[in-house]
């Protein structure tokens, strides 16, 4: 798990950039050792769905490394195959989810078999296939041959004595693996203590419980030869009672680089018993008394109570009031701290060890600071093996407080001031005057103090007693410039003098006196003190401090003139400088910026940006105060804005730098400076303008007044349009005559026709739009400033105004374009050629050009069609109709004259009848040179019929009719007299013909024959004859079927291009009826397609079979020699007949396709012979050829 996270955050990354499913399983192979717990991660990154993935875990066994077998799915609970199903349920193999990406494969109980090649795989939740959606690994299972034994006993020992235990730990793994050895030691229920380890580095360590006593030898661990380790506890401590027992682990490291403990195992434990030692003792302080004078001796004794003191060791520490004096170790030297060291080496403090039980602490000489609690504290040390000393336990005894009082004193103070209340800035004098009720005892050392509203305390000066004067911290650099005094005016009087007072230098001052003497080592002591103390007010200098800006002139015209005061308010002595600064806002600005400073020295300082009032501008202060005059003349749109003066309060520092104590700003003066009255007019007359494209548009602009002789003026030429809410810029001159072109000329592409002049006389201008188009048409208008020369030489614009409208209407030329309208009738045979005809008239230019259309009605459709169009640069182009009716390629145009236009059509054919005209655009080129559609006209129309050739077939109707015998054959002819046309094509069918009322005489087959479907369709109900068909063959000579009834016996034959014959072979008395034949004429259209023109039907045809049934049949059938002798033997006589006659037609198959007549309709066709037979009938078998055999 080590190296999961990171692998995991890795692959991830990855998965994120390369946009690809990526799966990817723990690195392997890995050893593991039998009834070991495993975890294998896996995680898939890159993919596309939900953000929880599923995973699904296969082995591939060595036994069968081809095969699958499926463990566990985070998706289906069927998915374990059988040897893996119980261990699932149970638990032992199951699926940890650690993200919705990643998880771990579980094996709580490792076993021998769960050795192989490991598979993970992810279902796909992708739109598309594309990554790797599975990764392998292996894993190694081995034996566990770690052991870890121990001797299982009790030991009892004494407090210091040492233990020794010993336990042996092997392995026998074959792969490279490090081993880590623990003692650890358990008390009861709780948890185990780590007393010491060997890791698998070769690292010795110890919990905190042994750290120390580790690091001091006293815990060691050993190793004795190869498997055993040796626990080694010099002197044993009451804790150490409990279960000592080893544990080892073994490690290997996996291919990831991490090590992983395979197998742990614990030995038996040893149960430790210490017994305790009495080691108690006591400790109490003594001194003599608890109430001293400044000089006096004091003595502290430390006491020590135990048994065996002699030969234990103890340290000793004294303290007073918390904090330590000295320390002292079992070798009895003190280590005293170093603010009682040079108390020590003088001679004033002694700290000793009297005895071995006793310790004392004296002090020669007491201070009235050495008031307060003193105690001592003895702690217990043991000494280790290697000399060096543990602490033990420790006590101490309860505080001894005492009291050190001082010397009294007799002394009284006095505080006094020149002034309770100052001025900031002003002198403060103080005064200490000290009173003695008798001689004074010594010497004197003063301390002035300040104590200020928020009652802080600090030392301003004090003399010592020696006579020297040293500054406070927070006064040293006003000191050094004598900013602050202090000296001592008499023995008994002493003066502090604050010079240039300041605001902080407010408050209680206190005068803090104290009395030293001499004692008899030599040494100052404090005898009293006194202190007194008055309080002292400092005014700001900055109270009251205010100021005011006035102005009796808030609007000025250009050129007047106005002045501002600024009144500054109280007045300072002249030792309080104030400087003045005059700020200004320009109009439509937002900031101030400084015009002009009167500084606190009395110089006089411009602003960055007062160029322009320099020249303009005066400025004064008063002599007997400190209000500023400013004066402004030549005013101009430049000096107008709000005005405002800045007052700014200063003091000198005792170091002679300026501190500003405060800054004042005035209120707002608003000063209006108002350009003249303006005087501008434009003429507002209308105009109305009506013109034909490519003339000129006149348009002028007329100022009829103006303010003054100086004026220039700027012209704005606007058009409004009728679609448009407001007027476009066409053109605008500036006023200095520059030229700059409006949106609408740059979008209308206005600039190369547009001319601006203006007259001498200054009041007039014109626009001229060369080369007028339609678009020009619209309402135009000017628009006039007029702008003058402002005071600073900037020119400004004072008035504007707009002038009447011109409406201009700009038209095109008048259409003039006329056609023919003559109407026409036209009826032409198909395969002729038609001519449609187009004539113009008369056209509005002859500069211009024509789009000429010719379209089509078709009968039964209203919608007209285009045929054909011929653009303005004459390109012919093909129209829809052309493509459906197949006129690409027949159409020809010609234009013999201009304006007259001609349209051929070639090959004509029925379904291009209907009514034609022509549709011509008249298209004239526009001033910015792009053409545009003027006029459009349509021709009279001219209907075409295009009709098929007259029907001229006639079939003979004068046929004999005919009487046979039974099974002979009969003939019926079919001849046509006459055709429409040498192109024609026959098709032909023979029909059975009879009467459906009455008894039905003839065939039986007349009921099942099959009727043709169009002839059936095209007879009337009330016709009594009903037909059956027989045979048809048809125009492009394919046979139909036979009928019922004579199929077999058929044989066709095309004896001429106008002649043909059906034979019907064998006839019974059952074919005694009526027959007809029906010819349709069919003819091939312009476009190679044939159609039918007409059909003819023959007079009907009496054909009569006779019966003549004999006794011969019945007397062949009762011999059956004869009838065997009749039927049977000439079998194989006939099968070589019928071999040769195929033979013969085979050979001769290239010579009958030569004899096919004109347009390839064959002459003759014959079927394959038929061989007719029935066995239950005595006919002799009847050989015929059918129509369509032979091809």
């Amino acid at each position: 798990m080590k190296c999961f996270l990171p692998v995991l955050s890795c692959l991830a990354v990855l998965g994120v950039v390369s946009a690809q499913r990526q799966v990817a399983v723990q690195e392997g192979p890995l050893y593991r050792t039998e009834g070991s717990h495993i975890t294998i991660w896996c995680n898939v990154s890159g993919y596309q769905g939900p953000s929880e993935q599923n995973f699904q875990w296969s082995i591939y066994l060595p036994s069968a490394p081809e095969r699958e077998v499926q463990i566990v799915s985070t998706m289906d609970s069927s998915f374990p195959y059988a040897i893996y199903t119980q261990r699932v349920r149970s638990g032992k193999i199951y699926v940890e989810r650690v993200q919705g990406n990643s998880a771990l494969l579980h094996i709580t109980d490792l076993q021998a078999r769960d050795a192989g090649e490991y598979e993970c795989h992810t279902p796909n939740t992708d739109e598309r296939y594309f990554g790797s959606y599975s990764a392998k690994m292996n894993l190694m299972v081995i034996p566990d041959s770690l052991q870890s034994t121990a001797v299982r006993h009790t030991l009892h020992r004494v407090e210091q004595d040492p233990l020794e235990l010993t336990c042996e730990v092997a392995t026998e793994t074959l792969q490279h693996s490090h081993l880590s050895v623990a003692w650890l030691r358990q008390r009861g229920s709780e948890k185990p203590v780590e007393v010491i380890a060997l890791s698998r580095d070769f690292v010795l360590q110890s919990s905190s419980d042994y750290a120390q006593r580790q690091s001091l030898g006293e815990v060691r661990l050993d190793k004795l030869g190869s498997s055993t380790f040796r626990l080694t506890v010099f002197h044993l401590q009451p804790s150490d009672q409990g279960e000592f027992y080893c544990e080892a682990t073994e490690w290997i490291q996996d291919p990831d680089g991490s090590w992983y403990p395979m197998t742990r195992k614990r030995s038996e434990g040893t149960v430790v018993n210490v017994q305790p030692t009495d080691k108690e003792f006591t400790v109490r302080l003594e001194t003599d008394k608890r109430l001293y004078t400044v000089g006096e001796p004091a003595e502290f004794r430390c006491i020590l109570e135990g048994q065996n003191t002699p030969d234990r060791y103890f340290a000793v520490s004294w303290a007073f009031n918390s904090s330590l004096i000295a320390s002292m170790g079992p070798n009895a030297v003190p280590v005293l701290n170093s603010e009682f060291t040079h108390r020590e080496a003088r001679g004033q403090l002694k700290v000793a060890k009297e005895s071995d039980n006793v310790f004392v602490l004296k002090i020669y000489h007491l201070r009235q600071e050495d008031s307060g609690k003193y105690n001592c504290r003895v702690t217990e040390r043991e000494k280790t093996v290697t000399g060096e000393f543990i602490d033990k336990e420790s006590k101490r005894p309860k505080n001894i407080p005492i009291i050190v009082l001082p010397i009294k004193s007799s002394i009284s103070v006095e505080v006094a001031s020149n002034a309770s209340v100052v001025l900031e800035g002003e002198n403060l004098h103080l005064s200490c005057s000290i009173r003695t009720a008798g001689r004074p005892l010594g010497r004197f050392s003063v301390i002035w103090q300040l104590v200020d509203r928020q009652n802080r305390r600090s030392n301003i000066m004090w003399l010592d007693r020696d006579g020297t004067v040293q500054p406070g911290t927070s006064y040293w650099e006003r000191s050094s410039f004598g900013g602050v005094q202090m000296e001592q005016v008499q023995p008994n009087s002493f003066s502090l003098g604050i010079f240039n007072s300041r605001r902080e230098d407010e408050g209680q001052y206190e005068c803090h006196v104290t009395e030293w003497v001499r004692a008899v080592d030599g040494e100052w002591q404090v005898v009293g003190e006194r202190r007194a103390s008055t309080l002292v007010s400092i005014t700001a200098l900055e109270t009251g401090f205010a100021v005011t800006a006035i102005s009796r002139t808030p609007g000025v015209t250009y050129s007047d003139s106005f002045d501002l005061q600024c009144i500054i308010k109280p007045h300072y002595p002249a030792r309080v400088p104030v400087s003045v600064t005059w700020r200004f806002q320009p109009v439509g600005t937002a900031e101030f910026h400084d015009l002009v400073t009167f500084t606190r020295d009395g110089g006089v300082q411009w602003g960055d940006r007062s160029s322009s009032f320099r020249t303009r501008t005066a400025i004064e202060k008063a002599e007997s105060s400190n209000n500023v005059r400013l004066s402004i003349s030549r005013a101009s749109d430049t000096e107008a804005g709000k005005y405002q003066c800045v007052a700014e309060l200063w003091r000198r520092n005792y170091n002679n730098s300026w501190t500003r104590l405060a800054e004042r700003t005035s209120n707002l003066l608003e000063i209006r400076v108002l350009q003249p009255v303006t005087k501008l007019q434009v003429s507002k007359s209308k105009r109305t303008l009506t013109l034909v494209e490519n003339r000129p548009i006149q348009l002028n602009c007329s100022v009829k007044s103006q303010t003054s002789q100086n004026s220039h003026f700027a012209v704005l030429w606007y058009v409004h349009k009728p679609s448009d809410a407001d007027g476009k810029l066409i053109l605008k001159t500036t006023h200095n005559s520059a030229f700059e072109y409006g949106t609408y000329a740059e979008e209308e592409g206005l600039r190369a026709r547009l001319q601006f002049e203006r007259h001498v006389s200054g009041g007039l201008f014109s626009l001229t739009v060369q080369r007028a188009e339609v678009s020009d048409s619209g309402s135009y208008y000017c628009h006039v400033e007029e702008w003058l020369l402002s005071p600073n030489y900037a020119w400004y614009k004072l008035a504007e105004e707009v002038s009447g409208r011109t409406e201009v209407t700009v038209k095109q030329p008048d259409s003039r374009l006329k056609l023919s309208q003559a109407q026409g009738n036209l009826s032409v045979l198909e395969t002729r050629q038609v001519q449609l005809e187009c004539v113009v008239l008369n056209r509005t230019s002859a500069a211009s050009q024509l789009l000429v259309e010719w379209f089509v009605w078709k009968p039964n459709h209203p919608e007209r069609e285009t045929l054909a169009r011929l653009s303005r640069d004459a390109t012919f182009h093909y129209g829809e109709q052309a493509a459906k009716n197949n006129l690409k390629g027949r159409l020809h145009l010609e234009s013999p004259s201009p304006g007259v236009y001609r349209l051929f059509i070639q090959n004509v054919a029925v379904q291009d009848s209907g009514t034609y005209s022509c549709r011509v655009e008249e298209w004239l080129p526009s001033p910015g040179g792009t053409w545009y559609r003027r006029a459009e006209d349509t021709a009279g129309q001219t209907a075409v019929q295009v009709m098929r050739p007259d029907a001229a077939l006639q079939v003979d109707t004068v046929v004999p009719n005919a009487t046979v015998s039974e099974k002979a054959a009969f003939q019926l002819d079919c001849s046509i007299v006459s055709r429409s046309s040498q192109d024609s094509r026959f098709a032909v069918a023979w029909y059975s013909l009879r009467t459906k009322a009455g008894g039905k005489r003839g065939s039986p087959g007349l009921e099942d024959g099959e009727e043709e479907g169009e002839e059936g369709e095209e007879e009337e109900e009330e016709d009594p004859t009903e037909r059956t068909a027989l045979l048809s063959v048809g125009p492009d000579a394919v046979f139909g079927p036979e009928g019922s009834p004579w199929e077999g016996r058929l044989r066709f034959q095309r004896l001429s291009p106008l002649l043909y014959r059906l034979t019907v072979l064998q006839a019974s008395p059952r074919d005694t009826g009526n027959y007809s034949c029906r010819v349709e004429e069919w003819l091939p259209s312009p476009q190679k397609e044939w159609y039918r023109l007409t059909e003819e039907e023959s007079a009907p045809i009496g054909i009569r079979v006779l019966d003549t049934s004999s006794t011969l049949q019945s007397i062949i059938c009762s011999n059956d020699a004869l009838f065997y002798f009749i039927f049977f033997y000439p079998f194989p006589i006939f099968g070589i007949l019928i071999i040769t006659i195929l033979l013969v037609r085979f050979k001769s198959r290239n010579s009958s396709k030569n004899s096919d007549g004109k347009n390839g309709v064959p002459l003759l066709w014959i079927k394959e012979p038929h061989l007719n037979y029935s066995p239950t009938c005595l006919e002799p078998p009847v050989l015929s050829i059918h129509p369509g055999a032979i091809d």
